[in-house]
């Protein structure tokens, strides 16, 4: 071939940033692979009504039809970028049915049709890319397919989403509280108008289910593990995490335990020197713990046109490579390979263990600690440290802090439903997960 046309479904801010990317890097692209890649057809549904152009293509190939992008016989790789999930899973269909490979930057996609497009890949031997799908610029898909082949992934932890990190960033720098932080977060671009996708810990789940699938090779549910976000921490935990020497981030973690999968995203509270707890703003960071190559982390930008237009790119040259080269060599699209590709359960409640944060109100009177640990102990949950902060308030209560020795989730979601009904103690109460053996990568 001497030009790979690409068809670009969606030309929003990812969409005009490969656009972009590939009329300014033209000539680099041509150095490193040997033809030109040109944006050949483009498809948006307000590509009318908000008079969009595209770098480089010409007005009557441009329009509102996708299966017209996705039909052109000059359009060799087609790149969805449209986000959502029904709308492009049909097209990511319909390309991959006629034998057209595709590049992809949408997660949501991924983790909850990604079987039925991985098999349908698989099937037509079409190469999928989506390297933007997780991380942004942040090469984590290309590593866990290639780089980590030869590997057994003991565990992986990420800061997956740039939003959640920016917010728990400032509370924890500026000490603004939550609501404060969103707002600001919203002016400056960093979340959407409806923050609830972010900020409730779904997009950092899908993520985690892709990264979990490449790792392990195992179809991933999403809706079958542990989901919590970041609305319920309050600058008071914050401050108290800083005094205790740890940084509340939102994690996202897959292992494997005992044949099981250990899948989980939540607020997690992390010593000031573990690598993540360092990774600040709207950044995004992976650690994975291979048996052989060890620890490793990975940190850039999880978003923005810039850095989520080079990763598809980055695929889309791949892609490219593919084809130029006969189509040989492509490596499976959800790293193993179709007939060795197990589903794993997910671990329960009862078999997950980890250390807890815990914050009460409670009376300030003689006893009162006595009857909550005798609770904890009922449980077999044992208390690592007790601190009790100020003075009580006028109703008599006061900010009682306690961080566990590890135990496991259903113990102490039984132990706090115990202890939320003493008449000793206010029902409401906060929980953080604190880092453990598992995350230990210092």
């Amino acid at each position: 071939m001497k030009k790979i046309c690409v068809g670009i479904l969606g030309l929003g801010t990812v969409g005009s940033g490969v656009v972009n990317l590939l009329d300014e890097q033209r000539e680099l692209i041509k150095r490193r692979l040997g033809v030109e890649i040109c944006v050949s057809r483009v498809a948006d549904r307000s590509v009318f009504t908000k008079n969009k152009t595209a770098r480089g293509v010409a007005p009557e190939n441009m329009g509102t039809d996708f299966e017209a992008v996705i039909d052109a016989p000059e359009v060799h790789v087609v790149a969805e970028l449209i986000g959502g999930t029904d709308d492009a899973r049909r097209h990511i269909l319909r390309a991959i049915g006629k034998e057209k490979p595709v590049v992809t930057a949408n997660k949501a996609v991924l983790a909850v049709h990604g079987e039925e497009i991985f098999a349908a890949a698989e099937k037509a031997g079409c190469p999928l890319g989506f390297e933007a799908s997780v991380a942004g610029g942040i090469p984590i898909v290309r590593n866990l397919r290639e780089a980590f082949a030869a590997d057994k992934i003991e565990r992986l932890a990420g800061i997956l989403n740039g939003t959640c990190n920016y917010i728990l960033s400032c509370m924890t720098e500026v000490g603004a509280d939550f609501g404060e932080t969103l707002k600001r977060a919203q002016e400056l671009g960093y979340a959407e108008a409806d923050p609830a996708f972010d900020i409730d810990g779904v997009d950092a789940s899908h993520k985690i289910a892709i990264l979990a699938n490449l790792a392990y090779g195992t179809p991933v549910d999403v809706e079958e593990y542990h989901t919590e976000g970041i609305r319920h921490i309050t600058s008071v935990d914050i401050d108290f995490a800083r005094e205790l020497g740890y940084r509340i981030k939102l994690i996202a973690m897959a292992g494997e335990k005992a044949g099981k999968l250990d899948i989980r995203v939540h607020p997690m509270m992390l010593p000031e020197s573990h690598p993540l707890a360092q990774v600040g703003g709207v950044y995004n960071a992976v650690a994975v713990s291979g048996v052989n190559a060890g620890p490793q982390v990975f940190i850039g930008k999880g978003a923005g046109s810039e850095a989520t237009a080079s990763a598809v790119v980055g695929d889309i040259i791949e892609v490219a490579r593919w084809l130029e080269n006969g189509g040989d060599s492509r490596i499976p699209a959800a790293a193993f390979l179709p007939d060795q590709r197990a589903r794993l359960d997910i671990l329960a409640p009862r078999e997950i263990s980890t250390r807890f944060y815990v914050r009460f109100a409670a009376l300030d009177k003689p006893g009162v600690l006595s009857r909550i640990s005798g609770v904890f102990g009922e449980h077999d949950i044992s208390l690592e440290t007790v601190v009790q902060k100020g003075r009580a308030d006028e109703d008599g209560y006061a900010r009682l802090v306690l961080l566990t020795h590890k135990a496991t989730e259903e113990n102490m979601q039984n132990a706090l439903e115990e202890i939320s009904r003493l008449d000793v103690v206010q029902p409401a109460y906060a929980l953080i997960r604190v880092e453990s053996d598992g995350m230990a990568f210092m």
